[in-house]
């Protein structure tokens, strides 16, 4: 091949290599995202050479030398509550950071699992995180062929483990503060009850709110959203309560929009309204709404510790948990 040809063709591992003057097995090195030994000098002379002839690393190839593709799934019900929005937007700038990209996978039913399986759809991924309350560890491990599943939706087996917020200790400071102020009685707001997560949630919130003393005068369903708060909001069976707990930030919002007259100034004047999940959204004067929340970062870095390592989490410890705490706003 005459060099004008090679000019004209894609440039290879080989060809940075040369121009750096280094061997291929140190150009691979310093080209990858992973972090492997070669010297400052080196890696520095490889990457002004791969810039210099516009090299991009064949991913595929990659692939087949390593075993891994550097994609990891998320499997989740839909995206439609804010909370996904500022979840998502820094787990994915985090996996991101350690040199692999996401794939999105919308279950929405269980209907749907199975029809992944029946028709033998599957992905070639590195590991599986699960948000769906629909898909259980056995068939997501089954649909990627993969043992290397994280659950976030609060079930696990023995062969995939789960990192989840422990709601309860949130959940016990917000009603204590309602019950400190006066509430008797309450309202809740609840999302999907086929989640794991949520019967338990919903659980914590009665066990608290008998254990306070307050009376609870009616359980509306709504499914997160923002609609779903307002159409709450809006039922004949919307009762007279001192205060109410919504198990979503974003129902709250719903809630309090249908009764803005009932918050002067965003402040408390018929009921006293508590949100869930502590969006970024609350922090400003349109929704300020007392919340429970998480160290979003912690728990992303419990599910980046297991991305980097699967085998950490084998030690027993099949649940990981993150504390959550109360955050007071004008709404309480």
């Amino acid at each position: 091949m005459d060099s004008s040809r090679k000019r004209r063709s894609s440039p290879t591992i080989a060809d940075v290599a040369e121009l750096a003057g280094v061997s291929r097995a140190i150009a691979s090195r310093a080209l990858s995202s992973e972090n492997r030994p070669v010297s400052a000098d080196k890696r520095a002379r490889v990457l002004e050479a791969a810039e210099k002839l516009g090299f991009k690393p064949n991913l595929l190839a990659r692939s087949l030398t390593t075993k891994t593709v550097n994609l990891i799934a998320v499997i989740v019900n839909h995206i439609h509550d804010f909370s996904d929005l500022d979840l998502f937007d820094l787990l994915i700038g985090e996996i991101q950071s350690i040199g692999k990209q996401v794939i999105f996978l919308r279950v929405g039913s269980v209907e749907r699992i199975e029809d992944f399986l029946r028709n033998g759809v599957a992905y070639h991924v590195d590991a599986a995180l699960v948000f769906s309350d629909f898909a259980d560890a056995a068939s997501v491990r089954k649909m990627f062929r993969s043992d290397d599943v994280l659950m976030l939706n609060g079930m696990h087996d023995g062969s995939s483990p789960s990192v989840v917020p422990d709601e309860a200790i949130g959940i016990a400071e917000a009603v204590a503060d309602a019950a400190a102020k006066g509430v008797r009685s309450a309202a809740l707001v609840t999302g999907r009850v086929s989640s794991p997560v949520e019967q338990q949630r919903i659980a914590n919130y009665k066990a608290e709110m008998a254990k306070r003393g307050i009376r609870l005068l009616a359980e509306l369903r709504g499914d997160y959203s923002y609609q779903s708060g307002r159409l709450a909001a809006q039922s004949p069976e919307w009762p007279t309560p001192d205060a109410v707990f919504c198990t979503s930030d974003a129902m709250a919002m719903g809630v309090m929009d249908v009764h803005r007259e009932a918050f002067p100034d965003s402040n408390p004047e018929r009921f006293r309204l508590y949100g869930f999940d502590n969006l970024s959204l609350t922090d400003f004067e349109a929704y300020p709404i007392s919340s429970i929340g998480y160290d979003k970062g912690a728990y992303v870095a419990e599910i980046l510790r297991f991305l980097s390592d699967p085998a950490a989490f084998a030690d027993g410890r099949a649940d990981v948990t993150v504390p959550t705490f109360f955050v007071p706003r004008a709404t309480s």
